[in-house]
């Protein structure tokens, strides 16, 4: 039986919801009986589906790559804002990203790579490397080749803030999460279960 076409999703924008549309996703080829990869960059295993995730398949293999802490780009955001995460980020100028987490990513690409290039998963979603690529701990011109050289039974997502415009051109699917509003304007930190 031939293998069905996989696409190319990618999940972008300011808004709340790319990372919870791709687990939700995820969960739904899992009750197909597909073989998932959800594999996190920029993140350590700190999240609540961290705690369940792991436990739902044997279809299902979760993988993180990244820290627990955040890092921030000079000149990303305002002076006022960039204050308030001060203790709670790392701060990078602009192309000079912390060796550790490029070495990181450099390792979750390889390993993204291999599984979007092979037939051991049926839906592969690298979450956050969008994030990853604005923020230049990887090149565009690696995510391209990925993209390029990905099996074609093998459904792609993408998730992330920034996608640039070339990744768009390349992707069957964009969806961007606006936001219109949310509480953390209002202070609200991020609370287990919902945002972590």
């Amino acid at each position: 039986m031939m293998q069905a076409k996989g696409y190319v999703q990618v999940y972008t924008g300011d808004g709340k919801g790319k990372t919870t549309a791709a687990i939700g996703l995820a969960v739904r080829a899992l009750g197909a009986g597909k073989r998932v990869l959800f594999l996190q960059f920029m993140k350590a295993k700190s999240y609540s589906e961290h705690r369940i995730l792991p436990d739902i398949s044997p279809n299902l293999t979760l993988e993180t790559v990244g820290k627990p802490f955040f890092i921030i780009k000079e000149g990303s955001m305002p002076e006022a804002e960039l204050a308030k995460w001060r203790e709670k980020a790392v701060i990078f100028p602009p192309g000079r990203p912390p060796r550790e987490y490029v070495e990181l990513i450099e390792r979750g690409m390889a390993r993204a790579r291999a599984a979007t290039a092979g037939s051991e998963y049926d839906l592969v979603v690298l979450d956050e490397l969008v994030v990853a690529l604005s923020f230049g701990l990887v090149a565009w011109d690696e995510v391209k080749a990925l993209l390029e050289q990905k099996s074609e039974g093998v459904e792609l997502v993408l998730t992330g803030r920034g996608a640039p415009p070339e990744l768009i051109a390349m992707a069957d699917l964009v969806t961007e999460m606006r936001e219109i509003k949310h509480y953390y304007t209002q202070g609200v930190e991020a609370r287990p279960g919902i945002e972590n």
